[in-house]
């Protein structure tokens, strides 16, 4: 009788990898299709409905925890693999190596929604309905913990997939995007309650009314007008040079550059015109003689202000400190923001890993920070908001500029991800930034996507990716503030703690 118990045995394993590990591994990777290009926005909802079924299922933290695991890497190795173009092709990194790398990174973020499985189900794990209260919170916690240790990485942040045409896009001036990422984590865990209860009883049509109930509201919100003009629109030519990023820094392309984004700033018939981050591909002070003068003079002559994605350095007691900065030229008085969140190992190397430059060939590894609270730049007598590349993917650093700016800015040099998601990924947190502060979002790159966003986070136009242009747009430029001015991430992560607190409170009641 031993072998026809052992063969149900192997069956019942096999289901449990089958809906444990492989499903949830393939609905985290069907989530990329919920950003952008795709922006099939009900897909991260029915991605994270399966992986919450599978929590229900779990019989202990840990295999909670691998369910989440396999999750985060189906979601990462599909969503971030662009990070093995940045590595071996424009890195030089060994293609092993690159990959090994992208794995690891990949891995290394799949802990966070596994940190979610094991939080939820052991807070909650005496009553499934009390697991239902923790999941979302748990895995929204998780999100804002990824997002901020060790400098921060929230790209993909799952409330991004629901910009800009989802009804939950109108939560992101209330709570920002990590509240909308609540908002999708609590519509997943409703829809896994009806799935799970009884036939049509009451608590099935109090389910399904929270789950319209939600829906409704952030439709609602969607009408309200958060932000007013003010003022008349502003013409804006935004520049995309596409210069290779392998060709960029080398002698033999540098001067060509420089003449043909001069010849690019002369033809651009607009009030502001904006160069992408790194731009010139030498520090200011080691440019050709005469060419920023050239530049200053054309721009007085033709009433123009110019913001120049550029590279600065300053010379302090015995060594240089380097910026990567946008800088005014123009009338008036010289004026520079100065990019604050850097990348690691892109502009920055962490404590410990100095011998990670043996491998990589990037240039330009040790910036410096600017400082922490800076004012907007002031073109065509408007305040723009700025970011420099990834950090307009960080909303509530964006909002120490706030409500100042009238317009939001940001420069990018998006070449180092190849023909890859990353460039529409990166435009789709800009529409978001949009939904967040009721602004309008200008981005100027170097192979693309150049685009103008609305204040309600729609591609108002944008440039062909991987070819040279100048998109010239009439950009809005508005006033007021949103509640997530105001408030930022606290009131999201206040509702999280809250639902944490009530899991764990119901969970030790007689």
């Amino acid at each position: 009788m031993t072998p026809p118990a052992a063969a149900p045995s192997r069956a019942a394993a096999a289901r449990i990898v089958a809906r444990g590990l492989l499903l949830p591994l393939v609905a985290g990777a069907a989530c990329v299709f919920g950003f952008a290009p795709f922006h099939a926005w009900i897909v991260p909802m029915l991605a994270l409905a399966v992986l919450f079924h599978a929590w229900t299922a779990s019989g202990s933290a840990l295999q909670a925890s691998l369910t989440g695991f396999a999750f985060g890497l189906g979601y990462f190795l599909a969503g971030v693999s662009w990070v093995y173009v940045s590595l071996h092709v424009y890195g030089a990194m060994p293609a092993v190596l690159a990959a090994i790398a992208t794995f690891l990174f990949c891995a290394y973020l799949a802990i966070f929604p596994a940190l979610a499985g094991w939080l939820a189900w052991s807070l909650a794990r005496r009553s499934p309905w009390r697991l239902f209260v923790a999941m979302p919170a748990a895995f929204v916690l998780m999100e804002w913990l990824r997002g901020w240790l060790f400098s921060g990485f929230p790209w993909l942040n799952l409330g991004t997939s629901q910009a800009p045409a989802s009804p939950l896009a109108g939560f992101a001036p209330v709570v920002g995007a990590y509240g909308v990422s609540l908002a999708v984590a609590a519509v997943a865990a409703l829809c896994v309650a009806l799935v799970r209860s009884d036939a049509w009883s009451r608590s099935r049509f109090a389910l399904l009314g929270g789950l319209v109930a939600i829906l409704a509201v952030g439709g609602l919100l969607r009408l309200v007008e958060w932000t007013v003009p003010a003022g008349p629109p502003v013409t804006m030519a935004l520049l995309q040079g596409n210069v290779p990023q392998n060709l960029k820094f080398r002698d033999e392309t540098r001067a060509k550059t420089l003449i043909e984004y001069r010849e690019m700033i002369r033809n651009a018939n607009a009030r502001v015109v904006v160069l992408p981050e790194t731009a010139l591909p030498a520090f200011l002070d080691r440019l050709p003689p005469g060419y920023l003068d050239e530049l200053k003079a054309h721009a007085l002559e033709a009433k123009k202000d110019i913001l120049l994605g550029a590279l600065e350095r300053t010379f302090s007691g015995e060594r240089f400190a380097y910026y990567n900065s946008v800088v005014r030229l123009g009338d008036g008085a010289p004026q520079s923001f100065r990019k604050r969140h850097l990348v690691p190992f892109g502009e920055f190397i962490p404590w410990g890993f100095r011998w990670v430059l043996d491998i990589l060939h990037i240039p330009l590894t040790d910036f410096s920070r600017g400082e922490a609270s800076q004012p907007p730049l002031v073109a065509a007598g408007t305040a723009f908001g700025v970011t420099v590349c990834y950090e307009d993917i960080f909303g509530e650093e964006l909002v120490n500029q706030l409500p100042e700016a009238r317009i939001l800015l940001n420069v990018s040099n998006t070449a180092w991800f190849g023909e890859s998601l990353a460039s529409d990924q990166h435009l789709q947190s800009s529409q978001m930034r949009s939904l967040e502060m009721g602004r309008w979002s200008a981005r100027a790159t170097n192979t693309g996507v150049t685009a103008v966003v609305d204040e309600r986070g729609r591609v108002v136009s944008r440039l062909a990716q991987f070819t040279a242009g100048t998109l010239v747009e009439s950009v809005v430029p508005r006033t007021g503030s949103t509640p997530f001015v105001y408030g930022g991430n606290a009131p999201a992560l206040l509702a999280v703690f809250a639902l944490l607190a009530a899991a764990a409170w119901r969970r030790r009641r007689p």
